[in-house]
């Protein structure tokens, strides 16, 4: 896009604005006609500071793509954003300046949104401003200041000083397809509705009343959800985060997922005992080597799996398998007599679940494991890894690691010959197919085939990038989030806690969290309903209390402070970014474990990483994750090493987990597909056919 053509016809909206309200005629809408005169002369002095930026980042910013074929930075999706609030903005000018004279023309909610729009154009000027530093901070094509922390510190602490509620209100999911915006709206009532009634047990009528009436309020008042959001996000601790991820696998959810997911023939879950394993060795096979089972933090233990298989195959039926399962009764399909028996697929897909190290297990990713298991014709081997902060690294490591070599050894059991072994994950389980490769490889057993990551985490550390400045608008993966999951994992304030065999990471949720999160459904269908007709809401009280928290607001900028440690980072004068009245905890670490090679792979020596199989990562422009995947693979393609980038367009982080919302989902979705096709059909030899040497 032009993006002269859109500043000029910003410029141009916003004139015609001025002058219709302006003019010599006398418009009977008071102090809310000052108001949006007001707001629109801002977004006017806004637009104007911005061009010359968003021209500098335009000149420049395909030094940082992967390569000429797939452009994605985090500079380019901060322009993009920026595009999109921009368009938002035209779209709502147009419309006010056309309709004002209508006689059913409600002021003061068109005056709201002109402003809640304003303050986000505030705020995305702010870090483009911030982004402008990083690219004359680092060299040309680095993503990220990995030699000086200090810069990286500042960075850190200044932009979570910024005022966030406003891409939470009236502007949520404005950067995003628009057939993903109201899931992201149904996710942001339930967080906050949740977060107002988490550690208040009550029965469970008086819960399900408490929630339904909270998320009435949340459904009406987008400033109240957006502030409400903000502090949640940057205040609440870890446990309140497992709690609500895991929301995703209590009966209500899993049984919607069941239902519109791919039906399969098996489907249990297992627990294999912790025994010591003996593996040929990569480089001789009439040699071998043990693997001990996992041993960190608590001793040696069992590792959690689950078996998904469209078709039944053979050895998935055997006594030696379900001897381990945990479902009881064991899967029904594999004693019909009419379900017939297929031989053993060459191929065998190991899976490593995503939910930041600490939340989740494979029954909230069963949707789109069946649809692999059955377009791949391929049995799941998905594991249930043990979860910090109660295991901290490298427990999950461990476990996914003695997983994969339980799986080679017992692949009969699985119903594979497992003569292509592929590893596939998401976020954090990117990150774990990933380091298990490079344990793989330094233990001198066979490697997987190939890898197929999605938006991995490949850097455990808070060092700033242009794509992680998006965490100040990302609702799913803010940045006080991160953090606390990246603290998780590396275990700072650990506290060791011993599972309970064979326990699930929902035995803390009650029966009532279903009764919330069905009052929490109902109040989002509701809001959405709201939002499709807005003459059902009364816009005169709504903007009346967005008219006080928007001077509220303003007034941050300058009453709040900002932390001495991001002095050195300035703003043109006469402008500063709104501030937060609620400052998020964000403690960047200095702890030497996310430095690990083993917990952030991209800080790996070239050593580590030679030897890789093919690495095929699909990621999200709007993710905050982005510059992770990119700098991974130049990283990997500088060395010579076998990999793909593919940088899907307007999703956000976690898209595995949205299937069927939208296009865009569906499509990022096949090309995970064929990502991992390509691994089992490469045209090398399989394994158990190459020739020793």
């Amino acid at each position: 896009m032009d993006y002269k053509v859109v500043f000029a016809t910003l410029e141009k909206v916003c004139q015609d604005n001025i002058s219709v309200f302006c003019g010599p005629s006398r418009l009977p809408h008071g102090t809310a006609v000052e108001r949006l005169v007001t707001c629109v002369k801002q977004i006017q002095e806004h637009g104007r500071a911005l061009e010359p930026i968003v021209t500098s980042f335009t000149a420049v910013y395909h030094h940082y793509d992967f390569d000429a074929q797939t452009p994605g930075n985090g500079y380019r999706t901060l322009v993009k954003v920026l595009e999109a609030c921009l368009l938002h903005i035209i779209h709502k000018a147009r419309y006010i300046a056309s309709s004002y004279s209508n006689p059913f023309f409600r002021v003061d909610h068109n005056t709201s949104e002109m402003e809640a729009y304003c303050s986000a154009l505030c705020q995305l000027r702010a870090l483009l401003h911030l982004a402008q530093q990083l690219i004359n901070d680092n060299d040309c094509g680095q993503l990220y200041s990995l030699q000086d922390e200090d810069l990286s510190r500042s960075f850190v602490q200044e932009y979570s000083s910024m005022h966030k509620a406003c891409f939470y209100g009236r502007c949520l999911g404005f950067q995003y397809s628009p057939s993903i915006r109201p899931f992201l709206q149904t996710v942001v009532i339930s967080m906050v509705s949740y977060g107002e009634t988490y550690g208040k047990q009550q029965s469970g009528f008086g819960t399900a009343a408490l929630s339904l009436l909270t998320s009435g309020k949340y459904v009406i008042d987008p400033e109240l959800r957006g502030a409400e959001f903000e502090r949640i996000t940057q205040n609440l601790d870890m446990q309140f985060w497992k709690s609500f991820w895991n929301l995703t696998e209590s009966g209500l959810l899993s049984g919607f997922n069941r239902i519109a997911s791919k039906q399969v023939q098996v489907n249990f879950t297992m627990t294999v005992p912790p025994v010591t394993l003996r593996l040929p060795l990569a480089s001789d096979p009439r040699l071998s080597v043990t693997v001990s089972p996992p041993i960190a933090h608590w001793g040696p233990g069992p590792v959690h799996m689950r078996l998904i298989s469209y078709e039944l195959r053979e050895g998935q039926d055997s006594e030696e398998l379900l001897v381990l399962s945990r479902t009881k009764p064991p899967p029904i399909s594999t004693h019909l007599p009419w379900v017939q028996k297929q031989p053993r697929s060459p191929w065998l897909l190991i899976h490593f679940h995503g939910g930041g190290f600490v939340a989740q297990t494979s029954k909230s990713h069963e949707n789109y494991l069946r649809s692999w298991s059955k377009e791949l014709n391929v049995p799941v081997l998905s594991v249930d890894y043990s979860l910090s902060p109660e295991a901290p690294f490298p427990r999950a490591l461990e476990e996914c690691f003695y997983a994969y070599c339980w799986a080679l050894n017992n692949c009969h059991l699985l119903g594979s010959t497992a003569e292509r072994v592929c590893l596939a994950g998401d976020s954090a389980g990117g990150n774990l197919c990933i380091t298990v490769s490079m344990k793989a490889i330094s233990t001198g057993i066979r490697i997987p085939d190939g890898i197929m990551a999605a938006y991995p985490a490949t850097l455990l550390t808070t060092d700033a990038s242009p794509s992680r400045l998006l965490t100040l608008i990302d609702p799913l993966l803010p940045l006080g989030v991160l953090t606390k999951c990246i603290n998780a994992y590396a275990g700072i304030d650990y506290q060791t806690v011993q599972p309970a065999m064979g326990s699930s990471t929902l035995s803390t949720l009650s029966r009532d969290t279903a009764m919330l999160l069905s009052d929490l459904t109902q109040g989002a269908s509701n809001w959405i309903q709201s939002f499709l007709d807005p003459r059902r809401t009364s816009g005169r009280s709504l903007s009346r209390s967005s008219s006080q928290r928007q001077t509220e607001t303003h007034k941050m900028s300058n009453q709040a402070s900002v932390p001495n440690s991001g002095a050195q980072l300035c703003y043109p004068q006469g402008f500063e970014p709104l501030r937060s009245e609620c400052l998020a905890m964000v403690d960047p670490t200095s702890c030497p474990v996310i430095k690990n090679p083993f917990v952030s792979p991209l800080l790996a020596p070239n050593s580590m990483l030679k030897g890789l199989p093919p690495v095929h990562i699909v990621a999200s422009a709007l993710d905050a994750l982005l510059d992770d995947s990119v700098m991974f693979a130049k990283k990997l393609r500088d060395m010579g090493q076998p990999v793909s980038l593919t940088v899907a367009k307007d999703l956000p982080h976690g898209f595995l987990s949205l299937p069927q919302l939208s296009k865009e989902t569906d499509v990022a979705a096949e090309v995970c597909i064929a990502r991992i096709r390509e691994v089992f059909e490469q045209e090398h030899p399989p394994h158990d056919l190459v020739e020793e040497t």
